[in-house]
């Protein structure tokens, strides 16, 4: 286990610093220049000098490069050229409204898209089957932000039943910020009228962003089930007289999951990325709609800070989707993983 850590997190390192390499020369190839758009489109060349030199960017390469990877060897993300402060100070700011949401919409789409891609398996060619394939086909043909929009009209705008994009009412205080997750941070300070109200904006949003993930999770359990019932040690365990709950919860489902642990590491990976058109639609303040106003204003230590904590996100969900294959199925070995 630990040799296997080790090759592991090594890989990892590796990964980042590829990653690094390329964000960092991409920079420079960009047909745009960030710091006319920082100074004004009439801004005299000798200022757009001036904040090149301010900058580093009159640097040779080399000089550039150096200094950006030791910066990022010591934690500095560089300072965003739209709001003046620290990448790192705005990505902590930011993150945690995009973790709160993203982790709640995996939970919605793990715990209805696994028995809804088991019954249909089960129950092959039923209602509940035509009905699961249907639900999963509009989870990933539908574009997120016109079911946004779509669920905005319907439930907060002719309904009424929840309340205006955001996170909290306006006439609400947040309380102390210490994980920057309302839920967590309402929960510590006892604030029960602070968390039910954040738990209300915050069930459209992640049902948009559930339902997508619900779709890939069921349509792979579906067909994992359909392969492992097919399977001659499920009918030897049927045969010698196992309840069917056992042979589909300890036989089948057990092994039908190593898939589908796949698509929820990837999704959840996506999720913490942060939506950008579902932010923006719910005015979400979380890191997607951030990345998405570095990208439009060339803000580029944001997009270059953004872009590695999504690289090192989708890294550690990696590691921990190999650990979750050794669980479920105790004859793949870390090693072999």
């Amino acid at each position: 286990m630990l040799q296997y850590l080790i090759r592991r997190v090594v890989t990892l390192a590796i990964t980042l610093i590829g990653i690094m390499v390329v964000t960092f020369f991409i920079s420079l190839v960009i047909p745009a220049d960030p710091l006319s758009s920082i100074a004004g489109p009439q801004a005299p060349q000798e200022t757009v000098d001036r904040l090149r030199k301010l900058y580093g960017f009159d640097q040779p390469i080399y000089i550039q490069f150096g200094r950006y990877a030791n910066r990022l060897a010591h934690g500095d993300l560089g300072t965003s050229f739209q709001t003046g402060r620290p990448v790192l100070e705005d990505i902590a700011k930011y993150f945690p409204a995009t973790f709160e949401l993203a982790t709640i919409a995996l939970f919605f789409s793990i715990i209805v898209g696994i028995p809804l891609g088991v019954l249909s398996a089960v129950y092959r060619n039923s209602p509940i089957d035509h009905f699961s394939r249907v639900l999963s086909l509009i989870g990933v043909s539908m574009p997120v932000f016109w079911l946004g929009l779509v669920f905005l009209l319907i439930f907060y705008f002719k309904l009424g039943w929840f309340p205006e994009p955001g996170r909290l009412d306006i006439m609400l205080i947040e309380p102390e910020r210490l994980t920057g997750m309302l839920l967590v941070d309402s929960l510590i300070a006892l604030d029960w009228e602070v968390f039910f109200d954040a738990l209300k904006h915050m069930f459209l949003p992640a049902f948009v962003l559930g339902l997508y993930g619900l779709a890939g999770i069921a349509r792979i359990v579906r067909s994992s089930m359909l392969d492992v019932l097919s399977q001659e040690y499920i009918k030897t365990a049927r045969i010698k007289g196992a309840r069917e709950f056992i042979v589909l919860t300890r036989h089948a489902l057990r092994n039908a999951l190593i898939p589908a642990v796949t698509i929820i590491g990837l999704t959840y990976g996506g999720l913490l990325e942060g939506s950008v058109l579902t932010e923006t639609i719910f005015s979400w303040p979380g890191l997607g709609r951030y990345l998405g106003t570095a990208f439009l204003t060339l803000d580029l230590n944001a997009v270059v800070g953004g872009t590695m904590l999504v690289a090192l996100t989708f890294c550690l969900v990696n590691l921990v989707v190999d650990l979750l294959y050794a669980f479920l199925d105790p004859k793949i070995t870390l090693a072999r993983s």
